[in-house]
């Protein structure tokens, strides 16, 4: 049952939303029925294949650049208390800055096209790497650090022994919540400055009055989204297994 919860409350939101196009008589160019959506997509394919190939690359760069950054960043954060002090209000206020208002600057200093779409992505989806790796690491507990002190264990080999490993688990659940964060900066770049992308078709497709067309690039993000979300579920569970409570009692009585 667990397994076809998501199918199940996927079918219940398509059946909502086609109940209320025919049940309030809404024309296709305010809201166009799921039908119509997957029509589109079928009727544009190509555009939607090469243009959601783009935003899947420009997100993923962007992406990756924001993990390795924030990885770093959250360890020294994370391990140093003068460093958590220093920074971390900086990070919380650069934060809290619509990401949408810079992209314009973005444009000032590097153009329209895949430059700014890639920084806005980085933008969005480091700082939930950041906090979480640096909660991750502020939050070992002191006896164990201390027990490895005294057993002659360098910084490195505390970061690389026990807080790495420690942080694992939060490190996947900041990644889940990162790359959907990426996926809203891509296309919020190319709605406003791209030549190419998802939201490049989103822009041209709503000034042509083209609503179908626009709810199948949504639909298109959506499952690329859910696509990597499900990847990196699936290393999760892999690699944090020994973290989540119950699944020993699981594992022992599905024996």
């Amino acid at each position: 049952m667990q397994r076809l919860a998501p199918w199940l409350a996927t079918a219940a939101f398509v059946a909502v939303w086609w109940l209320c196009v025919v049940i309030f008589d809404i024309k296709s160019f305010v809201l166009p029925s799921p039908w119509e959506a997957v029509k589109a997509i079928y009727q544009f394919r190509y555009p939607l294949f090469v243009h959601g190939l783009a935003t899947l690359t420009t997100t993923l760069v962007g992406f990756a650049i924001a993990v390795a950054f924030g990885m770093v960043l959250g360890i020294l954060v994370g391990s140093s208390r003068l460093a958590y002090s220093a920074l971390y209000p900086l990070l919380v206020g650069f934060n809290s800055v619509p990401k949408a208002a810079l992209v314009p600057v973005l444009v000032i200093w590097f153009g329209a096209g895949t430059v700014p779409a890639v920084i806005t992505a980085f933008m969005l989806s480091f700082f939930p790497v950041v906090a979480n790796v640096a909660t991750a690491f502020a939050t070992i507990e002191p006896e164990l650090l201390e027990v490895m002190r005294s057993l002659g264990a360098s910084q490195r080999d505390m970061t690389l022994k026990i807080g790495i490993p420690r942080s694992l688990p939060f490190f996947f659940a900041s990644l889940k919540i990162a790359i959907t964060l990426a996926f809203v900066g891509s296309v919020i770049a190319e709605i406003v400055a791209g030549n190419s992308g998802i939201g490049n078709v989103m822009l041209i497709a709503s000034s042509n009055f083209n609503i179908p067309l626009v709810f199948a690039a949504l639909l298109v993000v959506g499952f690329m989204g859910v696509g990597m979300y499900a990847i990196f579920d699936f290393f999760e569970r892999r690699m944090t297994s020994w973290s989540i409570r119950g699944a020993g009692a699981q594992f022992a009585g599905g024996g």
